[in-house]
């Protein structure tokens, strides 16, 4: 591997983190950058450029490089990785020395998107670069022995895609994955606000109604979230109080749609692999998993104990960079 450190990376449509070998996660970080349209010039880049989205003079653009878990805009993705590696790569070999890189990626990637990948971290200052499918990484970082001869399936909900697998002797038998995650939440709820209210609002304030008062299953109280838009009849600025049970009308489209991409791995499933899974359930990871009662509406649903891993959202990034540990033992990695 090298005298340079080991990390990996977490490149996420919503966030990116990094997880350095003997430190855990030391980076999370927004995946926005803010550029000046006119010049070009880097105004910001992650916690800072977030602050900006929907907030910006018309010269200053707030830039999300990454779109389903892919690449959208390489050269905007290579200066955001080139910051944060920066940010981490700290000490006296870091100086000299590149770093060792695995990236995950979503469980469908063309050739074409995985070499973005790879040329952008190389393009950032890393040595050697290796990809891991989205649902291994989650699974080993959730604490999952994937080398054993076992079924283990895994749901992770993240920004951009939603990522199913079941996976044995550390490769994945059945996978799929779904453009429906945390951002196809935000979107619903707006398209619901809209649609119901006549009112528009912005991404984050669709993010703080699902975060506070949005739910997959029924609340055991009712909960209500005063919001401020715009009037799209009038073009005056309005206030409403949206209750969580509009939040489960607004997202039962999406969190069905996982719920379909659930029962479809589950019908691809051999038999053998689908008795490990009844026994010892279904681990969930990811963002979206913090979506109220999304555990309970799937474990309803498809008949499977449902398990929240013990940190859902550092689990992709830690996984992405225990892998390296165990990358003789299997082909999930490449490079």
């Amino acid at each position: 591997m090298g005298l340079g450190m080991n990390m990996g990376i977490d490149l996420g449509t919503s966030s990116v983190l990094i997880y350095v070998r003997g430190k855990g996660i030391v980076l999370r970080e927004p995946s926005v950058v803010a550029i000046n349209s006119r010049t070009g010039k880097v105004l910001a880049v992650g916690e800072s450029a977030s602050l900006m989205l929907g907030r910006t003079p018309e010269m200053v653009e707030a830039v999300r490089p990454l779109k389903d878990g892919v690449i959208s805009d390489f050269k905007v993705t290579e200066v955001m990785l080139k910051a944060f590696i920066s940010r981490v790569s700290t000490g006296f070999l870091a100086r000299y020395f590149k770093p060792t890189i695995v990236v995950c990626v979503p469980t469908v990637i063309t050739q074409v998107e995985q070499k973005a990948v790879e040329d952008a971290c190389r393009r950032a200052g890393a040595k050697d670069v290796y990809l891991i499918r989205e649902p291994i990484a989650a699974a080993i970082g959730a604490g999952i022995d994937i080398t054993q001869a076992n079924g283990s399936m895994i749901l992770d909900i993240g920004g951009g895609t939603t990522d199913i697998a079941v996976i044995s002797m550390c490769q994945p038998v059945v996978e799929e994955s779904l453009k429906v995650a945390g951002d196809a939440f935000d979107q619903a709820i707006i398209k619901y606000v809209r649609r119901k209210h006549n009112i528009l609002i912005g991404e984050q304030t669709a993010e703080d109604l699902k975060i506070n008062i949005g739910c997959a299953y029924p609340r055991d109280a009712e909960l209500s979230m005063e919001v401020r838009g715009r009037n799209l009849i009038t073009g005056m600025p309005a206030t409403l109080t949206l209750t969580s049970t509009e939040m489960l009308e607004a997202l039962e489209e999406p969190v069905n749609q996982i719920f379909e991409g659930v029962h479809s791995v589950l019908e691809r499933t051999p038999p053998e692999l689908m008795a490990d899974i009844s026994q010892r359930g279904i681990m969930m990871t990811g963002g979206g998993t913090l979506l109220y009662g999304i555990d309970r509406m799937l474990e309803a649903k498809v008949g499977v104990e449902i398990l929240i891993a013990e940190d859902p959202i550092s689990c992709v990034a830690v996984g992405t960079g225990l892998a390296l540990n165990i990358m003789d033992k299997f082909d999930a990695l490449s490079g």
